[in-house]
């Protein structure tokens, strides 16, 4: 790469030009130019040529008037009618789907429960192909109008190559699931992490909009964490995702060691439950864990009972948060979001969090950390963090086309 090299500049320009229509659009060219610190002849070329290619358009916004000629304004936005992708998120009880345009509205979703982890490979494939080419439909869409299909789901993922090295939900290691569905749908299909697809949707849609550094605690079965730095996600080798689960955070009284996983798991939570009598029909129903946050109401604030159901949780948010501390320490997020169905269990968990956070993280970097609670999303919001990673596919990067892949 040539430091100078004038196409790449531009590519670089055309990313971070696209980049502020997405996230503050309708937005002036005026205002393009101030925010990239760029020459109004560079931001009227590149944004010229994105209308040109279809990826954003002008509108007018009543009311707002050019200062020097009394006509509307002229703002630019996405084109929705850019690019249709799909999201699909795969959990151990249900596959979930939202169908999106290019500005990542939802034009249909679909939630279909089933026990994936009971099923192989290829059935759970068949179940995914089933639930997308449904969605598509209630879309009014079809199959050849989707320019990409992701599919998110817990446990540790190989962007690069699209293996799923080890996933709770399914019990075989190195899973070519995308290939899989993309051989069913006939459509370029990409896997993703859980945390991963948290964190893009966090940054494109939720409370993480406004920065562009910060982490994402997925706390479900497997216990993901996702990273944005400088607006990109940070992955590993092979753009392997981080399941923090496997974190050590101390020794049994056997000497074996004692990992997150084994305390602050959605399974680890429910194991702790398991002298009710209820619980396993209800986890074998999905519902394990609704019935836990039933009990944890019931049972108040007094009691042995109420002892022991409420040290369950406090135990495993005292072990999120001494986990929260050590991410901070590798990485001094100004931010960290914590997600997933494990927040059901609401305040005792979250302040089991705090506490733990505050009794293992260093004194300055306590101060320049804030923790965000993200409520536990419907089924739209979570395929729709698919769908944020197979829209930034198309987005592009700097070292290549930052549009809709077209067919020639």
């Amino acid at each position: 790469m040539k430091t100078g090299d004038p196409e790449l500049m531009r590519e670089i320009n055309r990313f971070h030009i696209l980049d502020l229509v997405r996230r503050h659009g309708p937005i002036s060219r005026v205002e393009i130019c101030s925010r990239a610190d760029l020459s109004s002849t560079t931001v009227s070329a590149i944004t010229g040529a994105l209308i040109e290619d279809g990826i954003i358009e002008p509108v007018s916004v009543g009311g707002i008037h050019e200062p020097t000629r009394g006509r509307p304004r002229v703002m630019l936005q996405l084109n929705p009618e850019a690019a249709r992708v799909v999201g699909l998120r795969v959990g151990p009880h249900g596959i979930l789907v939202a169908v999106t345009n290019f500005r990542g509205d939802v034009l249909a979703s679909l939630e279909l429960p089933v026990r994936v982890r009971r099923q192989p490979v290829p059935v759970v494939a068949d179940l995914a192909e089933d639930a997308v080419r449904r969605a598509v439909v209630e879309a009014g869409l079809t199959l050849e109008k989707i320019d990409s299909v992701c599919a998110s789901l817990p446990g540790m993922v190989e962007y690069g190559t699209g293996l799923v090295r080890v996933s709770p939900i399914f019990s075989a290691r190195d899973t070519t699931f995308g290939e899989a569905l993309s051989s069913r749908l006939g459509v370029p299909t990409i896997v993703e992490s859980d945390a991963n697809a948290l964190a893009l949707a966090e940054h494109w849609f939720g409370s993480c909009r406004d920065i562009a550094d910060f982490a994402v605690v997925s706390l479900e079965q497997a216990i993901g964490l996702g990273i944005l730095h400088g607006g990109q996600l940070f992955r590993g080798v092979h753009g392997l995702s981080h399941d923090i689960g496997s974190m050590v955070l101390g020794t049994r009284p056997d000497g074996s060691l004692l990992r997150l996983v084994d305390l602050a798991s959605e399974n680890a939570v429910l194991a702790g439950f398991e002298a009710d009598p209820m619980l396993r029909d209800a986890t074998s129903a999905g519902l394990g864990l609704r019935h836990a946050v039933d009990r944890l109401a019931r049972v108040g604030a007094g009691g042995a009972e109420a002892v022991a159901v409420r040290g369950v949780v406090e135990r495993a948010g005292r072990a999120i948060g001494i986990a929260v501390a050590n991410v901070v320490t590798l990485f001094a997020p100004p931010r960290i979001v914590l997600s997933g169905s494990l927040l059901h269990l609401g305040d005792c968990l979250v302040e089991a969090i705090h506490r733990g956070f505050e009794e293992a993280v260093a004194e300055p970097l306590a101060r320049s950390v804030s923790i965000v609670v993200d409520p536990p999303r419907d089924a739209a919001r979570l395929g729709q963090g698919a769908a944020a990673i197979a829209l930034c596919e198309l987005y592009g990067s700097p070292w290549n086309t930052t549009g809709p892949v077209r067919p020639t």
